[in-house]
């Protein structure tokens, strides 16, 4: 009925949608590794890898404004075909740049064929963003609640009777695939009936204008892409395909751990862009906040993952992937960066400065190329897990400067530094009782269960009667 309530309802089936959607997700792809082996799921991801360097062109930051206009103008919606028309355009020619340079990474015809049924299938995903464009103008993220749930169903009922019936790599990817185009195909017949009509329309002034708007967030997405996926392309070029399945392994999982950066980063990100246009007090306290809800569940994040990596890792794969432990006690500083990343960046991006969200993606994939070029062929894996968090702290840094040249964002008395103190105390008590071989050595989710009790029980405590300050 009113703003507050719209707002709570759109979070709200955002992150059920996204939290049940990688659940889901993540248990398949579990099932997966442990069917391909570390060989064969490093090709997998060595593949996916490849094509995600070209599939976020196809969007070429065209959702993002797509959401922006059509929600300040209700009139902007006649133009929604042609911008859907310029996004089958895009998706069409990346296909053909996939098909073209795949024959200059691989010679090997079975690698490049299953390059050929990723491509289809990252395009396809990456489609679907055009079409929560218009349902997050409408403020029905209902739909896409309700659209990522059946992808999710689909690929885990399609993948699983793959692995069960006829399992190859080459048929766990058709089974990607084919379950994200019959998805598209039903989700767009119901949008065109029900939602919004769509057609062919091949309106240059329109793709013109887009462009000319969305072009600095689809360079950034680009260079983001590279420092990304260019560590598992990199390595399969030096023909490390088993490092890349050990590498990309312990990578699932700490995509995971970063789940809730982004969904509090896109519950901020309406009420700071409101405050940032109608009062940078308010603005200021929200960032504030924002920033210190980061570093509570950061630190907590890196401290605990790092003590169990061995314990997730045997778990989630068994002890054949024990090669991972060790990237995925690297990787999980990357994790903790970007939680305190994000809001600097948010800042750039309220603000209107897509130019300089470009820059500092730009420069990380520069800086990321360049070490995992130097480090792979020494190092393998652990070459590339250095590099990203490398990578991920030239960025925080550069956000942190431009940021700050835009607006000083932590306001006097905000009370960071306490935050930090707290958080690193806190983390050093929980870090201290689930070493305890009592502890340590019970089921995984119980003791990271008492770890999360212990680590919040010291931080309210010394909040409350040490540092005199409001964590919530």
């Amino acid at each position: 009925m009113g703003v507050r309530q719209t707002v709570f309802k759109n979070t709200f089936w955002l992150a059920f949608a996204e939290v049940f959607s990688r659940f889901l997700e993540f248990i398949l792809i579990i099932y997966i590794i442990r069917a391909l082996g570390a060989v064969d799921f490093g090709t997998f991801s060595f593949a996916l890898a490849f094509v995600s360097l070209f599939s976020i062109a196809s969007d070429f930051g065209l959702s993002d404004i797509a959401t922006r206009e059509l929600s300040q103008d209700e009139e902007v919606e006649r133009e929604y075909s042609a911008i859907f028309s310029l996004r089958l355009i895009l998706a069409a020619a990346v296909f053909v740049l996939i098909l073209f340079f795949s024959f200059f990474v691989t010679k090997e015809f079975p690698l490049r064929f299953i390059i050929w049924i990723l491509g289809g299938y990252a395009l396809i995903n990456e489609f679907f963003s055009i079409i929560y464009a218009f349902l997050r103008a409408r403020q029905k993220m209902e739909y896409e609640f309700g659209i990522k749930v059946i992808r999710a169903l689909a690929m885990v009922v399609i993948i699983f009777f793959v692995l069960f019936k006829i399992s190859s790599i080459r048929n766990i990817c058709y089974g990607y695939l084919l379950s994200n185009l019959a998805v598209l195909i039903f989700v767009l017949f119901i949008f065109h009936f029900k939602i919004q009509s769509l057609r062919f329309d091949f309106d240059k002034k329109i793709w013109k204008k887009f462009l000319r708007i969305s072009w600095p967030l689809g360079a950034a997405a680009i260079f983001g892409a590279i420092f990304v996926s260019i560590d598992l392309v990199i390595m399969g070029f030096f023909s490390q395909i088993a490092q890349a399945g050990f590498y990309n392994a312990s990578k699932k999982i700490i995509v995971i751990t970063t789940i809730p950066a982004m969904l509090i980063y896109m519950s901020f990100f309406p009420p700071l862009s409101k405050f940032f246009k109608d009062s940078k007090e308010k603005f200021h306290k929200m960032w504030d906040y924002y920033m210190k809800l980061m570093i509570i569940l950061a630190l907590p994040a890196v401290v605990g993952g790092w003590a169990f990596a061995s314990r997730i890792i045997n778990l989630a794969y068994g002890q054949q992937f024990s090669p991972s432990i060790i990237v995925f006690q690297i990787l999980i500083f990357m994790a903790g960066i970007n939680f305190v990343y994000n809001p600097y960046i948010l800042v750039l991006i309220v603000s209107g400065q897509q130019k300089k969200y470009l820059i500092v993606n730009l420069i990380g994939a520069v800086v990321n190329v360049c070490l995992n070029l130097v480090l792979i062929p020494r190092y393998n894996f652990y070459g590339a897990a250095v590099s990203a968090v490398v990578t991920y702290v030239v960025l925080f840094f550069l956000a942190k400067k431009f940021s700050e040249k835009i607006v000083p964002v932590s306001s006097p008395g905000s009370g960071l530094v306490k935050t930090s103190a707290i958080a690193v105390i806190s983390s050093l008590a929980m870090l201290a009782v689930i070493l305890q071989p009592l502890i340590y050595n019970l089921n995984v989710v119980l003791a990271v269960a008492i770890g999360i009790l212990i680590y919040f029980s010291f931080s309210f405590f010394l909040a409350k009667n040490i540092f005199k300050i409001s964590l919530l």
